[in-house]
């Protein structure tokens, strides 16, 4: 008897030594809005008005006006239907007093002139792209850049063709509602959104020529990788003469699915960049089955702290995994690349639209369509917030022309962070072609030879070998622990390596 009371004991006292580790929730919280039961809210996008509303647009045409979203009871929140009728509005921006929609077909001024709270004057602002009727035409739109243009990414007609002009282009729309052409290359885009510098970028889909979905760098007159809608070059003379299109094998030797030419052949990006001067490469690959199968929204945080650590670091979401990534950037020797972390999952359905608000409330929502989501709701309104706890993660991922740099948000253990056993790093790329998809492939195992920590203990430099150019570098850290004993909250980071520095 007595031994099982000092064994109870035992185990009482140790309970503090084996606390759970810290999760997602314990930082960034979500709250689930009841949305009206007279619509399915599939929310494709949303954007914030001046009065503190939202409007949110829906995949089934309809716009809803949103108040008091921003307040802890979600029993608070009010909708009023503000315009229907539309086609699948993927894009909001609001100037001057009016919502500018993006839809399949359109972009459409939208303003409430009587005041009653419902729209009543409906303008075609720019429609200088077509439709075929092709279910994959989609048209995803962004909020006003700091120009007052208004940027659209079209679909393609299908995976592989441009049925009418435009499709798989990004254009941009003028304040006076003119188009200019400004960039080819586009298979099938989820969201276009900004840096803290006003760089743009969209997120493509796996298919034709990605390997993987993609967060893309939109130059203007750059040529994204999918030659699919390059016909149109004849009807945008400000673009220049069509690219070079990209060879359409990905391999010379055996070419069963899966074996793979050893002489390098899966490094075509590489090999195409030097003969297509157009061509920009991702700036990070947002590994398939890993971060996602489906990339949306863009969001940058500009909040000045109030959405946690990260200032002007890319939120990413994923319609598919019902999460949201979180994206760090660097430029090297004048291209964008980066790494990619998980940051927050557990959403009701699949995320569609977003916006970050000056307060730090991330709102955002969405829909399973049919497509399937993790979240396992058909579609869904929520909110998310930083909590005001730090999470021990990686802040930063820069390349060094050795290694890597990784800086945390909290300082580390120096025993644990400086053990080179506590990391380990594959390499692997994605064959630049034509097929739909595609394996990872080339994988290499580095060499990590140091681990340094900082004396400050707030970064590491990993030395390791060799580096690959065109590679994605996936890097665990598993036996890295904080000062606390506490592990990284997402050992895992996915950094797309263009260049190496010099």
């Amino acid at each position: 008897m007595k031994s099982v009371l000092f064994l109870s004991l035992l185990s009482t006292l140790a309970l503090p030594l084996f606390s759970a580790d810290p999760v997602e929730a314990d930082y960034y919280k979500i709250t689930t809005f009841t949305t009206p039961t007279e619509t399915a809210m599939e929310v494709g996008s949303i954007e914030l008005l001046p009065d503190d509303r939202l409007a949110l647009g829906t995949r089934r045409g309809e716009i809803w006006l949103v108040s008091n979203a921003q307040q802890a009871d979600p029993a608070k929140v009010g909708y009023k239907l503000f315009a229907s009728g539309l086609h699948e509005v993927l894009g909001l921006g609001y100037k001057d007093g009016a919502l500018y929609a993006t839809t399949r077909y359109e972009i459409t001024r939208i303003k409430d002139e009587d005041g009653d709270g419902r729209a009543d004057v409906f303008e075609n602002f720019n429609d200088a792209w077509g439709v075929s009727g092709d279910y994959h035409e989609y048209a995803l739109g962004s909020r006003f850049d700091k120009s007052g243009d208004l940027w659209v990414t079209l679909c393609l007609t299908g995976s592989f063709t441009s049925k009418v002009p435009f499709r798989g282009w990004a254009l941009r729309v003028k304040p006076d509602g003119s188009m200019v052409p400004t960039a080819s290359g586009i298979r099938s885009p989820g969201g276009v959104g900004f840096d803290a510098d006003g760089e743009v970028y969209y997120v493509d889909n796996q298919g034709p020529w990605h390997g993987s979905s993609t967060l893309q760098h939109l130059v203007p007159g750059s040529f994204q990788g999918h030659p699919g809608g390059n016909e149109w070059y004849s009807i945008a003379p400000n673009m220049g003469p069509r690219p070079l299109d990209p060879v359409k094998e990905a391999f010379l030797g055996d070419r069963k699915r899966g074996q793979f030419n050893p002489a390098g052949d899966n490094d075509r990006m590489i090999l195409e960049r030097k003969r297509i001067k157009e061509l920009l490469p991702p700036a990070v690959y947002l590994v398939h089955g890993k971060i996602g199968n489906s990339p949306t929204f863009i969001l940058c945080d500009e909040t000045q702290g109030k959405f946690g650590p990260f200032q002007n670091q890319l939120f990413v979401a994923d319609q598919s995994h019902s999460n949201i990534s979180r994206v760090f950037l660097e430029t090297v020797n004048g291209i964008k690349q980066g790494v990619v972390i998980p940051f927050r999952g557990d959403f009701s359905s699949g995320l569609i639209g977003g916006r970050l608000d000056a307060e730090g409330r991330l709102y955002t929502g969405g829909s399973d369509r049919g497509w399937g989501a993790r979240g396992g709701k058909p579609f869904c309104f929520e909110k998310l917030e930083w909590t005001g706890k730090t999470p021990f993660e990686i802040h930063e991922m820069r390349a060094k022309p050795d290694g890597f740099e990784l800086t945390f948000t909290q300082p580390v253990d120096a025993k644990t962070a400086g053990d080179v056993a506590s990391y380990s790093m594959r390499e692997f790329t994605y064959a630049y072609r034509e097929d739909y998809g595609g394996p990872e492939v080339d994988e290499i195992i580095p060499k990590i030879t140091r681990a340094q920590v900082a004396p400050d203990g707030k970064s590491v430099y990993l030395t390791l070998s060799p580096l690959t150019q065109g590679h994605v570098h996936e890097l665990h850290l598993d036996g890295v622990k904080n000062t606390q004993g506490h592990p990284v909250l997402h050992p895992v980071a996915y950094y797309t390596l263009n260049e190496i520095p010099k």
